[in-house]
């Protein structure tokens, strides 16, 4: 049984490894050796990645790509992607040469509001509430004129703070519901701070007002913290061209592969079991820009499929419509970005990635963000609808299953001749060694 362990957050590097390699490995030096493989020749460069959390042990790598030809706004652009699958950098890169004689990539950015909310118990009077909360609202903004006065330089800061009565739901339960503008930040740390200096100022001004009688003077807050829900924080991508210049193929013409490709992204906006794996496809390469710049993914992620569902059904977040003998496929999706702050000033290769791309604020970092996302889906679509997923991601994934076989160079290099006329599955690639092997 693993023991209980004390103060292991004190423990050096050193000490960790080798308290793992005791209590979980039966002190193998192997993984000792492994994770003492993975860490930087540079002290300085480690030492950063170590406390970039908590209990750092090693690095965990993943392939940093890029996919260029990407004609945004008619502005050319090489997007770097971070992500373990081959197929998704191969077919972001295809979609973006495709669509790169074709006018490109456009986008807008429709609106950038994020939210935050103080969420309270009061048991008293709902009209007292509502009156104290319009005679301290101006007391509310002006107790955070500490931490706006550099966000409204930059021309962000509080939008805006309602009272919103959520007692149908719980009884006694009320909402500070907040929107704030965090210009090229991600702001999560700007509208946490403003949220729990709200939920102060106002649980103090509970207990100085007449209006309120004693019990409902205590106002008690649950939890301050923003949403990563951010419906108004979006940004379009589209594509267009004429019919006749999409793909036709000895078995579909480019009327035909317009039509069907249509009716994919329409099954897709009706099906949920066929939107979440069409969505993922998106996000496959969305999460890879967005963790080659420093953002977090995982709220991301979360915020993206919330909108997903947000008229009671999970649906596309693309959609594909042919008019006037003109293809139309577009995106529409909530991407909470930012450019400064977190990981963006530190991180050599987030550095590098946003120079990459010429240096983006937040709202230009969205809309090639988004790009990224419709190409993956084009991609993931024109294979569904033609050859079918599995040809070109097995032979993307060939080295993958090499690799496993630990096969040699010379290996390698017949079997990746053989397999560009033949069908790569994990059996057949297994056969295919024992034979040479043999």
């Amino acid at each position: 049984m693993t023991p209980v362990v004390s103060g292991f957050s004190k423990l050096s590097k050193t000490d960790k490894i080798k308290w793992l390699a005791e209590h979980h490995f039966n002190n193998d030096q192997s993984t000792i050796s492994i994770l003492m493989k993975y860490w930087n020749a540079d002290d300085a460069l480690q030492q950063l990645h170590d406390e970039f959390t908590e209990n750092t042990i090693s690095n965990y790598y993943l392939p940093f790509s890029v996919a260029p030809n990407f004609l945004i706004n008619n502005e050319q652009y090489t997007v770097p992607m971070t992500i373990e699958e081959s197929s998704v950098v191969a077919a972001a890169s295809k979609a973006a040469k495709f669509w790169q004689t074709r006018g490109g990539f456009k986008t807008e950015v429709i609106s950038t509001t994020k939210v935050g909310q103080v969420h309270f118990m009061y048991s008293g009077n709902y009209k007292k509430l509502q009156q104290f909360f319009d005679l301290i609202k101006p007391e509310l903004l002006s107790s955070v004129s500490h931490l706006t006065k550099n966000m409204e330089k930059r021309g962000g800061g509080v939008l805006e703070i309602e009272l919103r009565n959520k007692t149908t739901e719980i009884d006694s339960y009320y909402q500070l519901h907040c929107t704030f503008e965090t210009v090229d930040a991600m702001g999560a740390n700007f509208i946490n701070s403003c949220l729990e200096q709200f939920a102060k100022t106002m649980t103090t001004e509970a207990k100085e007002y007449s209006g309120f009688f004693d019990d409902e003077k205590n106002i008690e807050v649950v939890m301050s913290i923003l949403s990563n829900y951010v419906p108004q924080c979006l940004v379009k991508a589209s594509v267009s061209c004429a019919i006749q210049d999409l793909p036709a193929t000895p078995l579909l013409s480019s009327q035909q592969y317009a039509e069907k490709f249509v009716r994919a992204v329409r099954i897709a906006e009706v099906e949920p079991y066929r939107a979440v794996t069409h969505n993922k496809g998106i996000m496959n390469g969305i999460d890879a820009v967005v963790l080659a710049t420093g953002n977090d993914f995982r709220a991301i992620e979360a915020g993206v499929h919330a909108y997903a569902s947000r008229n009671g059904k999970y649906t596309s977040l693309t959609h594909a419509q042919i008019k006037d003998d003109t293809f139309f496929f577009s995106i529409e999706i909530p991407l909470a970005l930012g450019t400064v702050g977190g990981l963006t000033s530190l991180h050599p290769l987030v550095k590098l990635s946003l120079q990459l791309l010429k240096m983006p604020n937040a709202k230009k970092l969205m809309e090639i963000t988004a790009v990224a996302g419709l190409a993956q889906n084009f991609g993931a679509i024109n294979s569904l609808i033609t050859t079918g997923i599995q040809q070109g991601h097995m032979k993307m994934h060939l080295m993958n299953i090499l690799n496993q076989f630990r096969a040699t160079e010379t290996e390698k290099k017949q079997l990746i001749k053989y397999f560009k006329t033949n069908t790569v599955t994990h059996s057949e690639v297994v056969a295919q060694i024992e034979k040479l092997r043999a």
